[in-house]
């Protein structure tokens, strides 16, 4: 479990970097309000994170992407429609620069995400034992 607590934190942060860039470094002072412009953001992050925990912090090759994608997606979907609502309340409700509120949404939503990808979109089959080259 820590190997996947590190990998997800690896890869999960540099999906939130790429998340957060696209919003506050792009996207919003091209001129997109902050709301669509997450959504955009969210869905470059997605690309990064689901390889990334595809192949690393999962481990989960082996599982067929017409499962694990469309679950993965279902996964990210939920999780930011939590962030997207949290994100929302933050910029009405408070006085947050959107960075903060756009930061801390993104960590409180981590949680989430990591219990439902483990236990949901990359749970497949057992792997198949390996072979042992020289045993019969």
């Amino acid at each position: 479990m820590s190997r996947e607590l590190f990998w997800f934190g690896v890869v999960g942060v540099s999906a939130m970097l790429l998340h957060f860039g696209a919003v506050a470094w792009v996207l919003v002072p091209l001129g997109m309000a902050p709301l669509l412009a997450n959504v955009l953001g969210f869905l470059i992050a997605f690309q990064l994170s689901y390889w990334g925990h595809r192949l690393q912090t999962f481990r989960a090759a082996h599982i067929p992407h017409r499962q694990a994608l469309p679950r993965f997606f279902g996964v990210a979907c939920l999780s930011f429609l939590v962030n997207e609502a949290m994100y929302a309340l933050l910029l009405r409700f408070t006085p947050l620069d959107y960075r903060a509120a756009l930061l801390l949404v993104l960590v409180a939503v981590a949680v989430l995400t990591f219990a439902l990808s483990k236990l949901w979109a990359f749970r497949g089959p057992a792997r198949p034992p390996r072979k042992q080259h020289g045993h019969p």
